[in-house]
C-alpha cells in the first residue's frame, strides 16, 4: 500500500522527532580523557587525606588528618598541602610519619563510568617521590560497592626516590577483574602509604587509549606465584624471621629432635608466640611443635617460604595449615584465586613431606558481623577448599562456630580487632582443634 504525500511527510517528521528525542536522551559519549585531578579535582570530587578511621578534606592550601583519640604513637602525622609542578598550585604533596596506613584519595558522590576506558585505557599521573626509604606505596581504584583494587608499587616507588618528577602509566586493566562494577566508581584514584615518607602527585588522568609504562601482577596467578612479602612494615623483619626459622630447624636436628606438629600460616598462626603463648606451652610444646606463621603473609608468600627450606630436613607427623585471610583483606582476591593458592600449598607440602598428614583449617571468621565483606569472601573460600580433603592425607576442619557467638557475630573478648585471637581465642582454637589433631597424631605413629 502506498502512502499519500501527506502521510509520507508526517511519517518522516515523526521519524526525525523520535530520532532527535533519542539523541537528546542518550548519554553523552565518553571523552578521550577523564581529568581526575589536573590542578583541581574533577567536578563533584575532592581530595581527602586520612587513615582507616579519620580523614580531612583538602579544601584550602593544607589539610591535616585529625589525631587518633589514643594514638599508638604520639608522633603520628598525616598531612597534605597544595604545591606546584608546572604551576603554583597544580600538585599536591602528601607527607606522613609513624603511621600504619595513610591515604590521599580523590572521592566524590557522583559516580563516574569507567567501562568505556577498560579495553585500552590507562591511569596516568606525575609523581615526585621525595622520601620513601621507610614508607610503602600502592595505588588504588574502587570497583563497585565495597570493592577496591590496588597495585603494590613499593620497590619501584623506592627506586624513584630523588629522581624528580616522573610520569607513570598503568593499564586500567591492572585494577579490573571479571565481575567488577566499573559503571559507578566513586574512588577513581587513591595513593596508599604507611611508615614515613613524602611524595607529590599531579596531572591524574584516565585515558581511553594510552601506553602503559608500569607493570602490575596478573591477578589470576598472583596467589600461586612464589614471592617474599613486600610491604614497608615487613621488609625489616620478614626475611630475618625466615632465617631464624631455618636456624631453629637446624638446631633441632643437631639436638636429635623433630617437630611432630608444624603450624603454617600468617599472623594468626604467628600469634601462638604472643597472645597464644601460654596455650601453646600447655598443649603443643610437648610435641616440639614448630610455628611457621608470618604476619601479613598471602598464599604466595608461604609458597616462597616452603620452597626456600622451611619444612625441609624435618618429618612432622601433622602439618596444620591455615592461610588466605590476607588475600581477602589486603587484595580482596577472588575466592577461586585464594583457593588455588591453598591448593598449590597443599601440593608443595605433600611433595616435601609425603608422610605428613595435613590438617587444613578453614579460614577463621573476620569482621564483627556475618555479613561483612571479608567474612563472606572467607566463607566462599572455605566452601571451595573443603573439597581438597581426601580423608587420607588431607583433612579439613572448620572451627569457626567455636570462635563466634550463636548469632555469628564476633566477640571482642575472642578477637579484639575482629581478626586476631586473644588468649581466650587461642584457647578456644586449641579446644576445638585438639580432638582432630590428636587423632591424626595417633594414626601417624
Amino acid at each position: 500500500m502506498k502512502l499519500s504525500p501527506i502521510l509520507l511527510s508526517a511519517s518522516a517528521a515523526l521519524t526525525c522527532a523520535t530520532t532527535g528525542a533519542q539523541a537528546a536522551d542518550a548519554p553523552p559519549a565518553p571523552s578521550d580523557e577523564l581529568r581526575v585531578f589536573v590542578g583541581q579535582p574533577m567536578k563533584g570530587y575532592q581530595l581527602t587525606i586520612g587513615d582507616f578511621e579519620r580523614s580531612a578534606p583538602l579544601t584550602g592550601d593544607r589539610a591535616d588528618s585529625p589525631p587518633a583519640p589514643k594514638p599508638e604513637s604520639p608522633n603520628t602525622r598525616i598531612s597534605a598541602r597544595r604545591s606546584g609542578k608546572d604551576g603554583a598550585r597544580d600538585a599536591v604533596t602528601m607527607s606522613w610519619q609513624d603511621t600504619w596506613y595513610a591515604s590521599l584519595r580523590v572521592t566524590g558522590d557522583t559516580p563516574v563510568d569507567l567501562r568505556p576506558y577498560l579495553a585500552h585505557g590507562t591511569l596516568e599521573f606525575d609523581i615526585n617521590v621525595k622520601d620513601l626509604s621507610q614508607g610503602g606505596l600502592s595505588f588504588k581504584l574502587a570497583c563497585g560497592d565495597g570493592c577496591e583494587r590496588k597495585v603494590n608499587f613499593l620497590l619501584p616507588g623506592r627506586a624513584l626516590e630523588g629522581q624528580g618528577w616522573q610520569r607513570l602509566s598503568f593499564a586500567l586493566s591492572c585494577f579490573h577483574r571479571d565481575g567488577d562494577d566499573f559503571s559507578r566508581v566513586t574512588l577513581p584514584f587513591s595513593v596508599e602509604t604507611g611508615g614515613r615518607g613524602e611524595l607529590s602527585i599531579a596531572n591524574v588522568r584516565v585515558l581511553r587509549r594510552g601506553q602503559p609504562n608500569a607493570v602490575c601482577p596478573n591477578y589470576r596467578t598472583e596467589s600461586v606465584t612464589p614471592s617474599p612479602l613486600l610491604q614497608s612494615w615487613s621488609l625489616d623483619w620478614w626475611m630475618p624471621r625466615h632465617e631464624q626459622k631455618l636456624a631453629a630447624i637446624r638446631a633441632m636436628r643437631e639436638a636429635g629432635k623433630n617437630p611432630s606438629v608444624v603450624f603454617i600460616g600468617d599472623s594468626i598462626t604467628q600469634g601462638w608466640e604472643d597472645a597464644g603463648k601460654a596455650v601453646w606451652a600447655e598443649h603443643y610444646a610437648r610435641y616440639d611443635a614448630l610455628d611457621l606463621g608470618f604476619g601479613g603473609d598471602h598464599t604466595e608468600n608461604v609458597l616462597w617460604r616452603l620452597q626456600h627450606g622451611e619444612i625441609d630436613g624435618i618429618a612432622p607427623k601433622v602439618t596444620v595449615l591455615m592461610i588466605g585471610t590476607n588475600n581477602t583483606g589486603d587484595r580482596q582476591d577472588e575466592p577461586t584465586a585464594t583457593a588455588a593458592g591453598i591448593r598449590r600449598l597443599i601440593d608443595e607440602i605433600r611433595m616435601r613431606q609425603p608422610a605428613s598428614k595435613i590438617l587444613l583449617l578453614a579460614i577463621f571468621p573476620r569482621d564483627p558481623k556475618p555479613d561483612g565483606r571479608g567474612r563472606r569472601l572467607n566463607n566462599e573460600i572455605n566452601a571451595l577448599i573443603r573439597g581438597f580433603a581426601d580423608g587420607e592425607v588431607v583433612h579439613f576442619l572448620d572451627i569457626g562456630a567455636s570462635l563466634t557467638n550463636p548469632d555469628g557475630t564476633l566477640s571482642a573478648e575472642v578477637m579484639p580487632d575482629w581478626l586476631h585471637p586473644s588468649e581466650r581465642g587461642y584457647r578456644l582454637w586449641a579446644e576445638a582443634m585438639n580432638p582432630t589433631l590428636l587423632r591424626l597424631l595417633e594414626v601417624s605413629r
